[in-house]
Order: C-alpha cells, then structure tokens, then sequence
C-alpha cells in the first residue's frame, strides 16, 4: 500500500489527500478494524481520521503515554496475529524500499532507542558512500531524552560508553559510522530542563557531505520530550530548505507511514520540498553486529495507530485544494 506522495515539485495538496485516503480505506486496515470488533466509520476522510483515532486509542494503545520499550505486549491467538503481520506488510510497516532517487540535496536520520541510532547512522553512511550523492548535509536528528539503564548496556555491550542522551547515542553512531571524530563546530544551549535543551555539533567526514547531529528542544516543555515533528521542524529552520529539494529520510521501516507523513506536514506543506522515507535495510552486512529488536503483533499495531494519527493530523494541515 503506497503512502501519500512527497516527490519535490509534482506532488499537489490534492495528491496528498488522495494518497491519505487510500491508505485509510485499505483493505488491510479496514480488516484489521473488523477483527477487533469495530464497524467502519461513515463520514468524509476528517471524520472516518478522527473515528479510526479514537477506535485505535481503545484497542491498539498498548503504550499508553508511555516511551515504545514500556508498552505492554498482549497475547493474541494465532490467526490474529498473522493478520496483523500480513496487515502491517501491506501497509508499508515491514519490507525496506531503496531510495528512489539517485541524487537528493539532504539526507535526514531520526533518532530513536539507542540502537535504532547506531542502526539508523550505520545505513545512513551506507547510503551517502554507495547508493545517495548528497548535495547538502545528513543531518541526524534526535532529543536530549535520557537513555534507560538497558540503552546504556546495549551500548555498552556495543563497545560504545559515556553516552547519557539520545543524542549522545546518535553522536557515537555518528563517529562510528562516518569516521570521524571532533566535530568541526559546536553550538548549543543549555536549559532547566532537558525538554528544552538544544544541541549542534557538525562534523566533516573526508569526501562526503557534513554531518550535523542536532538535538532539539520540545514545542510542549511542560508535558513532553521533542518528539519526530519537533526534530524535523527545528532542522528546517536550522537549514537553508528550498521548494523542490528533494530530501531523503532514514527511520526504521515499522515508523516509515507515521513518520513520512509527519514529514510531510512540518516540511513538505510549509516549505515545497520532496520527501522520500526509506526504513533500514536489515539485509545490509553493515548491520549484522548491531542489535535489532523483536517486532511483535503489539508493536506493530500501535506504529499502524502512530499512522493514523499522524494523518489525521496531516490531513487537518493541508489546505482544502
């Protein structure tokens, strides 16, 4: 199942909302509602968004405001969880795509759990050196959230130490992965709180395009860590982002529909580039001694809830055509 249109130029507001309804009135994610007991909301796509919401936050919130590694798994039977697999491949949550394009003018890499940071800058580099020419910067995106005790031995039992933050995290993946090691330039600002924290360390690889590691502060401080919005929104003003750049996006392939379309809103609408999400290629020998998580029925079902979410909210963005 294809997910909304973000090529650079050609992609219309119409286009958009076109792609976000097609998605939504899936056969697989229409399945999925059926099995866990609901009917499929009538209405216009604001309202069938807002219903889809509302039925998720019942049956598929197993984090419940709380981070990804708390979410509690729930135990489903055998043919529910091979549809939920099955519903989670169609919908764009499992099998890597490459880069469609030969050539972009930036490559951004979300940061996540510790490992989807090493994972996520060891691709990113893959990329940029073989498959990507990059004609503006990679720019690693993350937050100044405090690592748990199980991120600091992961890293640990990675050869990586001394890291505290996310970003710390993404800087180590950095180093590694681009070969570097005293960033060119540093900025920053210290705060009262790590919500409101912001971070810039720029680093110049020999004969690839720099790399930025940004950390950013949250647009809610008092409630809420930065979250993939807020990232992507503080590069854009960080960076100087024409209409038309075509932009590239590194996540993990079960976030690529919730976090495509986030980008989609905070750059795509507002600025009139391109964006291209790819998730991490796990076939790539590269990753082969970097850790990589389970995905269960639960997780997946809450990132196809992640989905919705965030096109309702990019639905209510884009201007009526």
């Amino acid at each position: 199942m294809a997910l909304p249109a973000g090529a650079a130029a050609t992609t219309t507001k119409g286009q958009i909302t076109a792609g976000v309804r097609a998605w939504v009135d899936s056969s697989p994610l229409r399945g999925l509602v059926g099995h866990f007991g609901g009917e499929w909301p009538t209405g216009d796509l604001s309202t069938v968004l807002a219903a889809l919401d509302d039925f998720s936050a019942r049956h598929w919130d197993f984090r419940q405001g709380r981070e990804r590694p708390e979410a509690r798994e729930p135990a489903f039977d055998p043919a529910t969880v091979r549809l939920v697999f099955d519903a989670a491949a169609a919908l764009g949550l499992v099998r890597a795509v490459p880069p469609a394009l030969p050539r972009y003018a930036h490559l951004l890499v979300l940061g996540g759990l510790a490992h989807a940071c090493l994972r996520r800058t060891a691709y990113a580099a893959h990329l940029v050196r073989t498959v990507a020419g990059i004609s503006g910067e990679v720019a690693v995106l993350g937050s100044c959230r405090a690592l748990s005790p199980a991120e600091s031995r992961l890293l640990a039992d990675a050869g990586i130490r001394d890291c505290v933050t996310e970003v710390d995290a993404l800087d180590a993946g950095v180093r590694v992965a681009f070969g570097v090691g005293t960033p060119s330039e540093e900025t920053g600002e210290e705060a009262d709180h790590p919500h409101r924290a912001w971070s810039s360390r720029t680093y110049r690889p020999a004969g690839l395009p720099p790399v930025r590691v940004l950390a950013a502060p949250s647009s809610e401080p008092d409630r809420r860590r930065a979250h993939t919005a807020d990232t992507q929104r503080f590069w854009a003003e960080h960076v100087r982002l024409r209409a038309g750049d075509p932009v590239l996006m590194v996540t993990a392939q079960i976030y690529v529909p919730f976090q495509h379309c986030d980008a989609l809103r905070t750059l795509a609408v507002p600025y009139g580039c391109g964006i291209d999400t790819v998730g991490v290629d796990p076939a790539l020998t590269a990753l082969a001694g970097l850790p990589e998580p389970t995905l269960t029925p639960g997780r997946y079902l809450q990132e196809i809830r992640s989905a919705v979410r965030s096109m309702r909210v990019l639905h209510a963005a884009v201007p009526p055509a």
